[in-house]
């Protein structure tokens, strides 16, 4: 949520199974720094999902939205700009893609970053970090597509990558 000080919210939904291990304080704490870093000046205020699900959810959404029948870590659906489809089936999608018009006395509403929680959990072992670390890190990911940013060729790759260290780094200062 919003406080006084911070002109950004998080609406986070973790489901009860994850609940113990997810702190929601926590993840409302990084969503909203990391987004302030992150946006800089472009918004004055911005209103942002941030969801904790099981493997088959994300799967499913990345198949439906993507076109990719895989697990994956996060997926970011932006407001702001429309991501790739992959898939050989049209996407099952409404509607053209378009900007969201926010009226001027709101929040702009820029989309919804989706982490898969055994997914980082997995990606944690394997790096030999915590689990928390790895879920920052996929938060500042989605975050950063939330905002258009990409990772299609080498040079915006690079921008993203730099980019996201740094909203790492903000994150990790909470743990």
């Amino acid at each position: 949520m919003a406080d006084s000080g911070n002109p950004f919210e998080a609406r986070v939904w973790i489901p009860r199974e994850y609940a113990c291990r997810v702190p929601r304080d926590w993840l409302t704490r990084i969503s909203v720094r990391a987004l302030a870093s992150a946006a800089g000046p472009a918004f004055d205020r911005a209103v942002f999902g941030v969801a904790i699900a099981d493997d088959d959810t994300v799967r499913g959404l990345n198949r439906r939205h993507r076109g990719l029948d895989e697990t994956t870590d996060v997926l970011a659906f932006s407001n702001l700009s429309a991501g790739r489809y992959y898939g050989d089936e049209p996407a099952q999608s409404t509607g053209e893609p378009g900007p969201f018009v926010t009226p001027p006395e709101q929040a702009a509403e820029i989309g919804e970053v989706i982490i898969s929680y055994p997914q980082a959990a997995r990606q944690a072992r394997g790096a030999g970090h915590s689990v928390r670390r790895e879920m920052s890190d996929l938060l500042a990911h989605g975050l950063l597509h939330l905002l258009g940013y990409d990772h299609e060729d080498p040079e915006d790759e690079a921008r993203m990558t730099a980019r996201q260290r740094v909203l790492l780094a903000e994150a990790l200062k909470i743990e």
